[in-house]
């Protein structure tokens, strides 16, 4: 009997010490440091398991069944310096532990915090997917082209940057092969561009004032509203650094005859700090083919950017922003330009533009995780249309206003808020366009949450509810998931709806057509879309190379697309008047337009080695035009190449190279395919940094073969630009930095 008890009595024991063991778990509390808060969201990872948690809204985390011995954990929170920590465990009877993190005085390279989520995420913590241009690039693209953005942007797979106007040289920014009125441009987090800007917008961005560039391709209506079809564009401001005042100045010039001069201050203390950008480019008119009109329009641009920050000690920042943009610019017969025009040498077409924005950000950051966030802007914008034949004269204010809040829980991620902008243009008479005024005014709500499922596992969904006084209501749902299959693999699935009012300019119009252009065709309604993206990434790391594998695929609907088209009839301006041209007016289709395809790319780094390889498919059809269904001018099949050395820390050489396959013209018929290469080296001495580049290495243009100019030669008319046109260009900046 005795037996049987101490046998009992021994599996009971056995029992209880089992699950001593299986219960065992490590508590703790995560703080700031200075401050002694608790932080919310913060990830507590135990280092070689999939074990992990998040802290509670108390800062509090627990991480059960972990086994007795040496314990090695890793913290990470955004805005502070990662922990790591190692420790011995003893068991249960094991006291709390107490961790402090510490924020971060300056902005972290290696860990790219995306401020498109309004969450602050990090990028690989993101269901959405998003593309980075950071700090590295920018600077770099300061050095080849410090005028604007556009060549930059148009590195990036399932980017094509078309240029519109042989006359100005306008550029339309075209996404996964949509035109550039489906993408939202942004900067620090409001719209940057009124319907007004045509396609001038990208080239009158400078990248010397810029952190990064935050990239999201497809339906992202959700957070930011209407016009975010193909994608959203997000501007990231240069802010000042504590301890660590910037000082800069970047001169540049071509072989077309561009000279720039760019310069940045910034500093701040523990209260208060700046930043002023300053920078004006001259460009010479060029003709490139010598036919008599220029390839490349006069320039003559300034750009202003002072911003002030106050930060209060109640963890509350403010910032305000001043913008001014003006610019001139001229294409058209080289002796008009060259101030000696005749009776057979009369064309030019001129757009000057001036744009003053102001803004403002108050931010909030509570002691629970939650962070509260108004912001405003507004912009006038004065543009003028001067041609020999037509001129015209306009005015748009556009303004922007947002109450946001965001809140980290365990699991959940949330942002809700609520936004009113609009925008209001104005002719100024005289005036010999047709159009009328136009105005209106949205009125919007949304909420998204990012749901921790698991570790592996995140759901974001989110919904938008938008009412426009002109065209009524619009619901714009959106959900992604992001499915980590294991460390090295992340699996991204999502889609979204979105819609596009209608706006009186078009940039894919000449400006001398604004002439006939009489508004919207009675009962006009808004674009509606539904786009969707597959993105699977692998990231490895052999024999030290870093090497990553990234497949996309996408497809975009836009239904009721807008169209500008002659319509039957001609109307007369006045009694008696015979008009020489049709009338335009902006309609509906009744049939899409459709854009799919799959962006596939690999890069490969080891230091000094960077490469690169990327392939892009597009098939881009407007659905509603059964003769020419392809949509004009985006390239099926795109490839693109990188290749970088680095010698040492202060010189580096690279040469890119794309292939742009053929191109469907509005007719039907096809372009030929052409190959573009760049080569650039950068050195640099003591504080001064010197790159220089060519561009177009082989000279391929368009216009190698003839001119591009259909007569008349008083007014002509010019071919779909599918090619450059101003040929090889060789550039020598210097940058310093002191």
């Amino acid at each position: 009997m005795l037996n049987k008890i101490n046998s009992t009595l021994l599996l009971v024991i056995c029992f209880l010490l089992a699950s001593q063991i299986s219960a065992q778990e490590i508590r703790g509390t995560v703080i700031e440091k200075l401050e002694g808060t608790p932080l919310t969201g913060v990830s507590i990872k135990l280092a070689g398991t999939n074990k992990g948690i998040v802290s509670n809204e108390k800062g509090v985390f627990v991480i059960q069944n972990v086994a007795i011995g040496n314990i090695h954990l890793i913290i990470s929170h955004t805005g502070f310096e990662i922990m790591d920590t190692s420790f011995e465990y003893t068991g249960k009877n094991s006291a709390p532990l107490l961790i402090g993190l510490t924020a971060v005085k300056e902005e972290l390279e290696e860990v790219i915090i995306v401020s498109s989520s309004r969450t602050n995420s990090r990028i690989e913590d993101m269901p959405t997917k998003v593309e980075i241009l950071g700090s590295e690039e920018v600077k770099e693209e300061n050095g080849i082209k410090p005028g604007n953005i556009a060549s930059l942007l148009g590195d990036i797979a399932g980017i094509q940057i078309q240029q519109t106007s042989a006359a100005t040289g306008n550029a339309d920014m075209r996404i996964q092969g949509l035109q550039g009125k489906y993408t939202q441009i942004l900067r620090d987090g409001m719209p940057l561009f009124g319907g007004y800007a045509g396609s001038f917008s990208i080239l009158q961005i400078p990248p010397l004032d810029l952190q990064q560039i935050e990239l999201v391709k497809g339906a992202s209506s959700t957070l930011y509203g209407g016009g975010a079809i193909a994608g959203m564009l997000n501007l990231i401001s240069k802010k000042p650094k504590l301890g660590k005042p910037e000082k800069s100045l970047t001169l540049n010039y071509s072989s077309l005859k561009e000279t720039n001069f760019n310069t940045f201050f910034a500093g701040r203390n523990e209260s208060v700090g700046y930043s002023l950008y300053a920078g004006t480019t001259q460009q010479k008119e060029v003709d490139v083919d010598k036919d008599g009109f220029s390839d490349v329009p006069a320039v003559k641009s300034i750009f202003i950017h002072p911003r002030f920050f106050i930060y209060g000690k109640n963890n509350s920042n403010l910032t305000f922003g001043y913008t001014l943009n003006y610019e001139d610019r001229n294409g058209g017969d080289m002796a008009v330009l060259n101030g000696k025009p005749s009776l057979s040498h009369q064309f030019f077409n001129q757009n000057k533009t001036l744009r003053n924005t102001v803004d403002g950000v108050w931010e909030k950051k509570y002691s629970d995780g939650g962070i509260l966030t108004a912001k405003a802007n507004y912009s006038m914008m004065n543009r003028d249309i001067i041609t020999n034949v037509f001129g015209m004269k306009g005015k748009q204010g556009s303004w922007y206003s947002e109450l946001a809040y965001t809140k980290k829980y365990t699991v959940h991620n949330l942002v809700l808020g609520i936004n009113f902008n609009g925008e209001n243009f104005t002719k100024q008479l005289p005036d010999s366009s047709l159009l009328p005024n136009d105005a209106f005014t949205t009125l919007g709500a949304f909420i998204q949450d990012d749901w921790r499922m698991s570790d592996v596992l995140t759901l974001q969904s989110g919904i938008r509810l938008d009412h426009n006084n002109n065209y009524g209501n619009f619901l714009l749902p959106r959900m992604s998931l992001m499915y980590k299959v294991n460390s090295h693999i992340t699996m991204r699935i999502g889609g979204g709806a979105g819609y596009k009012t209608p706006s009186l300019f078009n940039s894919e119009m000449d400006e001398r057509d604004y002439h006939y252009l009489q508004g919207f065709l009675p009962g006009i309604q808004s674009e509606k879309s539904v786009g969707f993206n597959y993105d699977v990434n692998y990231k490895t790391r052999i024999n030290n190379w870093e090497l990553t594998l990234n497949q996309t695929i996408f497809s975009n609907e836009v239904n009721h697309p807008i169209v500008y088209n002659p319509i039957k009839y001609y109307l007369p301006l006045y009694p008696g008047y015979i008009p020489t041209a049709p009338v335009y007016q902006y309609a509906n289709e009744s049939n899409s337009i459709s854009s799919k395809g799959m962006e596939s790319y690999v890069q490969a780094m080891k230091a000094p080695y960077e490469i690169y390889f990327g392939y892009v498919f597009t098939d881009a059809k407007r659905n509603y035009n059964g003769t020419n269904p392809h949509l004009p001018l985006i390239a099926k099949h795109k490839f693109a190449t990188v290749f970088a050395y680095e010698f040492d820390e202060d010189f580096k050489a690279g040469i890119e190279s794309s292939y742009t396959g053929k191109q469907y013209l509005d007719n039907g018929s096809s372009t030929d395919p052409y190959l573009f290469m760049a080569l650039m080296i950068r050195y640099n001495i003591g504080k001064a940094s010197f790159v220089l580049n060519c561009e177009n290495l082989f000279d391929k243009r368009q216009n190698k073969n003839g001119s591009l100019v259909i007569p008349p030669l008083t007014n002509p008319s010019f071919p779909e630009i599918w090619a450059p046109l101003d040929g090889r260009v060789i550039n020598l900046s210097m940058h310093l930095k002191w």
